[in-house]
């Protein structure tokens, strides 16, 4: 039997998953009748995205040349908060289509994935896609990508996912191309090992580890251990992916399939961990992924805070980079603190709770680690309301950042470089038409808008990705917003010093556009370190006092109402709290 393991890697909205579809049909794997566009999509979230957000595995079997060949594809997502799920991904193959979209050529995130595809020593083969589209960018895209992968324009394929032209070729090119399962067998005789690359929660056989076997062969009811927590376990079931589940009576060297584990604790199973017959070598290192943004959620309107947590419980069984611990505050109530893969992931995350458990919440300004350095030594913080202003010292961590860029946007691009504290360390020529732009820049400030803004500036044709790149020293002030007199923890947040006055003014401001009249006046205050920087009000509505007829009535009656009005409006003033909507929230996050 053959097996060739390979990925589709590729900038978002490259047509992945479309390309994943008529590899489908082309092997029959799918039945024409239940056909259905991004069919490996399986989360409605990203059927309305246009992404791949969850890694898609799938078995075909195609005929070439008399010989049978099974095809295990796997389908990654393409944004930059998941690289880590992709590098491991990476792993479990020996071959890659590196897939270009014509009309946007090679972006950012297509560097970011080729150089993953290196470092793992895969077969890159390239190809172009929409060609039925934009036919007249078709050999100028080959030829970037040719020169990128380093091979001939004539090797580079060019396809279109959506007619199903050129597809037929292209997978058999990959057939041909790519080499057979490599063999990654540890230190420690024949003892079968595989490597864990994605996991799913099912009610019924605990966590199934999505898994590519290096060494010998599992079997139902077989003794295994998972090499990283060196828990044990035996196997209730082994299969493929059809790409549904379909039990097998064992998997076996070289293949990629499913191990039930039975484990009911999602967080055992981790991506890049190594399951074994026996304790032995690792296959590889293993490390955890990290956090980068931490986000507080608290519970409004219906919901209650048992069904948050319900509500992240049950997705974490199927993320397990999701992170979460409980928080309280005096204002907001009980809460969870939860770590984010960035951005995407932390969008992704409340659109799940909004819509698959209609959950109701409040959620913080996003904010990232810091490091502090006080008498007490060094410890870490995530969110600003921990902040403390006896520090000596303040670390932050930085990122590197590559931009792709059409050369008439260098300008506007500098200039948004400066609003984002963006230090440009290079500037190249990738091809005729476009630039490098290599940078270094906090990644506080990547989620303060950075990518619309990006794509504002440059008509959408610019792309970045990005990489955590250690930590450097910072002089940062906490900024608390006061509304109505009382603090609102979700608008505490941690500013530059040079920046504080002025970030505390602009904050003040756009609340008194954004916040709506009550019947009492409101104070928006900014505070630092207990003295206030900034203060606007948003005035009371004031309510007619009725028709005193053609000469305005007697004016100790007018007076009698206004003061009863005013003792109204005071009394309201001192029991009423103000409450500040998510929309809000999402308007002030804009820079």
């Amino acid at each position: 039997m053959e097996i060739r393991n390979f990925v589709i890697i590729a900038h978002v909205d490259h047509g992945k998953s479309t390309l994943a579809d008529r590899f489908l049909e082309i092997t029959r794997t799918i039945p024409t009748r239940e056909m259905k566009p991004q069919y490996l999509d399986r989360l409605e979230l990203e059927r309305e995205r246009g992404i791949t957000i969850k890694m898609a595995p799938v078995r075909m079997s195609y005929v070439l040349n008399s010989k049978t060949y099974i095809l295990n594809l796997i389908d990654t997502p393409g944004h930059s908060d998941f690289a880590y799920e992709v590098s491991r991904a990476l792993l479990a193959v020996e071959g890659a289509i590196l897939l270009v979209d014509v009309s946007k050529g090679i972006q950012a995130q297509t560097l970011s994935n080729f150089r993953l595809a290196q470092q793992a020593n895969l077969k890159i083969i390239g190809a172009v896609n929409k060609i039925d589209l934009y036919p007249t960018r078709v050999e100028k895209t080959k030829i970037s990508l040719a020169k990128l992968i380093g091979v001939k324009p004539e090797e580079i394929y060019a396809v279109s996912a959506k007619t199903g032209e050129g597809v037929k070729e292209l997978l058999e090119g990959a057939i041909v191309k790519i080499p057979p399962p490599k063999n990654l067998k540890s230190e420690g005789g024949n003892n079968s090992q595989a490597l864990i690359f994605d996991s799913l929660y099912n009610d019924h056989k605990g966590v199934l580890a999505f898994t590519r076997i290096f060494s010998n062969e599992f079997l139902s009811d077989q003794s295994a251990i998972l090499l990283s927590s060196k828990r044990k376990f035996t196997i209730k079931e082994v299969g493929y992916f059809t790409p549904d589940f379909k039990p097998a009576l064992k998997l076996s060297e070289g293949e990629i399939g499913y191990l039930a584990t039975g484990l009911k604790e999602p967080n055992l199973i981790k991506i890049g961990d190594t399951i074994s017959s026996k304790e032995t070598k690792p296959l590889i290192g293993f490390k955890e992924p990290q956090a980068v943004i931490f986000v507080s959620f608290y519970p409004t309107g219906k919901t209650n805070f048992e069904e948050l947590e319900n509500g992240f419980k049950r997705l974490r069984l199927n993320d397990a980079a999701l992170s979460f611990e409980r928080d309280s505050n005096e204002i907001l109530g009980k809460g969870l603190k939860v770590g984010f893969l960035g951005e995407l992931h932390f969008e992704i995350t409340s659109e799940r709770l909004e819509k698959e458990f209609h959950l109701e919440f409040l959620t913080t300004f996003p904010s990232v680690i810091y490091r502090i350095v006080d008498k007490n030594g060094s410890h870490y913080i995530k969110h600003p309301q921990d902040f403390k202003d006896d520090y000596i010292k303040v670390f932050q961590p930085i990122i590197r950042v590559e931009i792709l860029t059409p050369v008439d946007y260098l300008n506007q691009i500098l200039s948004l470089a400066k609003i984002f504290h963006l230090n440009i360390l290079e500037i190249n020529n990738f091809n005729e038409e476009n630039l490098l732009i290599t940078g270094r820049m906090p990644l506080s400030e990547l989620i303060k808008d950075f990518s619309d803004q990006l794509k504002s500036v440059s008509m959408g044709y610019a792309s970045f990705s990005y990489d955590l790149d250690g930590e450097e020293e910072v002089n940062i002030e906490k900024l608390e917003i006061l509304v109505a007199g009382e603090p609102i923890p979700a608008l505490t947040r941690l500013v530059l010093k040079n920046e504080v006055e002025k970030e505390g003014r602009v904050l003040v401001e756009r609340l008194k556009s954004l916040l709506p009249r009550q019947q009492f006046s409101q104070a928006l205050q900014a505070k630092v370190r207990g003295k206030i920087i900034a203060r606007e009000t948003i005035p009371a509505i004031y309510k007619e006092l009725g028709n005193f007829g053609k000469n305005g009535g007697d004016r100790t009656r007018k007076m009698k109402l206004w003061k009863k009005q005013k003792r109204g409006k005071e009394k309201l003033k001192s029991m009423a709290r103000v409450k500040i909507s998510p929309e809000i929230f999402r308007e002030l996050l804009k820079k």
